[in-house]
C-alpha cells in the first residue's frame, strides 16, 4: 500500500513547488495567526493557485472562529480541513466539507474513545502533546497507537527522513505528515530534505509489501 504524503506548514511558492516535484500526496496551510508558519488570505489563495490537480490543499485551523473558516473558504480552494485544536464533532463537521481530526498524544490517553468521537472524519492525525498546539518536532510514544483506530491513520509528530522509514513498517500508517523535518528554519522548507523525506517513504512502501 502507498503510504500518501504530506508537507504541511508551507509559507513559499518556491517550496511548494519541491514539494509537488517531489511527488508528495497533500499540502498543508496553517490559518493558525500564533504558528510562525501561518499564512494570511492572498499568500493562501497565490499558494493555492500553484497547486496542479490531483493534490490536495488541506487547510489547518485551530479552535478557529468559524466565521474565519468559511472566510477562508471562499478564498483559498481548499479540498480538506485540519482540525488541530479542540474542536468537537459537531463544530468539524458544520463546514461540509471532509475533514481530519488531530489528536495530541499522551500516556493515559484513550485514543479508541477519542477516535469514536469525532465519526465523520476522514481520518485521525495523531500528533505529540506539547505545550500549545502542533507538536514542535517532538516525537510521541508510538507504541501508545492501538492496532486498529477505526479510522484512518495520519502519522505526524517529529517525522524526518531518518525515521519517517521505521515508523511506516512499525504503524502501516494511511498517510505521514511532516513539518519541521523538512525545514531548514520555521516555515522555510528545505529541497533536499523533502526529497530524502519521500525518498524513505516510498522505500519502506517497498519494503512492507
Amino acid at each position: 500500500m502507498k503510504t500518501r504524503i504530506k508537507i504541511c506548514g508551507l509559507t513559499r511558492a518556491s517550496d511548494l513547488q519541491e514539494a509537488v516535484d517531489a511527488g508528495v500526496d497533500a499540502l498543508g496551510l496553517v490559518f493558525y495567526p500564533p504558528s510562525p508558519r501561518y499564512v494570511d488570505l492572498a499568500t493562501a489563495a497565490s499558494l493555492a493557485s500553484r497547486v496542479p490537480p490531483l493534490v490536495t490543499i488541506v487547510g489547518l485551523f485551530v479552535n478557529a472562529d468559524p466565521a474565519q473558516v468559511r472566510a477562508t473558504l471562499a478564498a483559498v480552494p481548499i479540498h480538506l480541513l485540519q482540525m488541530h485544536g479542540d474542536e468537537d464533532e459537531a463544530y468539524c463537521r458544520q463546514f461540509d466539507r471532509p475533514y481530519v481530526k488531530a489528536a495530541r498524544v499522551r500516556a493515559g490517553m484513550d485514543l479508541l474513545q477519542y477516535a469514536a468521537g469525532f465519526p465523520s472524519a476522514q481520518a485521525l492525525l495523531l500528533d505529540a502533546f506539547v505545550e500549545g498546539y502542533g507538536g514542535g518536532g517532538k516525537v510521541f510514544d508510538w507504541s501508545l497507537v492501538p492496532p486498529t483506530l477505526g479510522k484512518p491513520l495520519i502519522l505526524s509528530g517529529g517525522l524526518d527522513a531518518g525515521n519517517v522509514g521505521d515508523a511506516v513498517r512499525r504503524l502501516k500508517p494511511a498517510a505521514v505528515d511532516v513539518s519541521s523535518g523538512v525545514e531548514a528554519d520555521q516555515g522555510i522548507k528545505d529541497a533536499k530534505k523533502i526529497r530524502a523525506f519521500v525518498k524513505a517513504v516510498r522505500a519502506a512502501d517497498q519494503r512492507g509489501e
